[in-house]
């Protein structure tokens, strides 16, 4: 069966290969995984919790309506990253054979009551996932269907699975201005490719190039991006991965690197009844 629903969670395998699947939790609408030819393309915490209880460590997060943790405003009261991948979605079932596609959705129905407090806004999100033979691709559709404005931020938090963190190779980010979180700076990226040589936390804004991810000049992954303006680059490395009881084992993260296509560097605004549409489309090189 190319869809198949279980209580938790909803797999999609390539009719043409078997071994090519990816696997959706309806917590979250997390990714958990994406295979092409038996091949494991992310990373996923073996501390990962999967119960609901809290967000998933690892796979393909989204993040929605807050990047990080908000100083002020409507979403200040809520918990970093927002209450999307808090939240179980709905399956809304295929919508498409080839490339085979699904969708997902997300209202205030589906919100806990203390999210909708801290949040109090009618929305609707539609999030696609679409697999193809070597591609995954992800789209979300925001809508505002409150009676007034409101704003926010959107994230695909992807954990890829990589040889080797001291080896891995950004490319298409030289020029491009960063915030690094954790040298508490703004410059100019001046490097033609860009490594990870100790605890990393940057956003990459208005890159205007698609994204190749390697590892010592082998290609691992292209990231083209449609209507999200920014990158955000992120390994926690010793000290950070210590610190997180659900990132497993400690030395994970030698093994992934974090390359999140979205639009965290300006608030989107939404007028009522206006919506909003972006996606993010990974093909492997493995």
């Amino acid at each position: 069966m190319p869809i198949e629903q279980k209580d938790k969670e909803v797999i999609l395998t390539l009719p043409s290969d078997e071994s090519t699947s990816v696997k959706v939790l309806l917590h979250g609408a997390n990714i958990l995984s994406w295979t092409i030819a038996g091949k494991e393309q992310l990373w996923l915490s073996e501390g990962a919790v999967l119960d609901g209880s809290k967000a998933v460590r690892g796979g393909v997060p989204l993040v929605f309506p807050v990047f990080g943790k908000a100083s002020s405003g409507p979403t200040s009261t809520l918990p970093q990253h927002g209450f999307a991948r808090l939240s179980t979605w709905e399956f809304l079932g295929q919508v498409s054979a080839s490339p085979l596609t699904v969708q997902f959705g997300l209202g205030p129905e589906n919100v806990s009551e203390a999210f909708r407090k801290a949040w109090d806004f009618d929305f609707t999100l539609i999030y696609t996932i679409a697999l193809g033979a070597d591609t995954l691709e992800t789209a979300v559709r925001v809508e505002n269907t409150s009676k007034v404005n409101w704003d926010f931020q959107i994230l695909f938090h992807t954990y890829f699975r990589i040889p080797d963190v001291d080896k891995v190779e950004l490319n298409g980010l030289t020029g491009v201005s960063v915030k690094d979180k954790v040298s508490k700076s703004d410059y100019s990226e001046s490097n033609t490719t860009v490594t990870v040589t100790s605890e990393t936390d940057r956003v990459y804004e208005n890159v205007d190039n698609d994204v190749l991810v390697a590892s010592a000049g082998k290609p691992l992954f292209h990231i083209y991006r449609k209507n999200v303006a920014d990158v955000v680059v992120w390994n926690p490395w010793v000290n950070a991965s210590k610190n997180m009881g659900d990132f497993r084992p400690e030395d994970g993260y030698k093994s992934m690197i974090c390359v999140e296509a979205g639009s965290v560097s300006k608030r989107t605004t939404l007028s009522p009844g206006e919506t909003w549409e972006c996606s993010e489309k990974i093909k492997s090189l493995l």
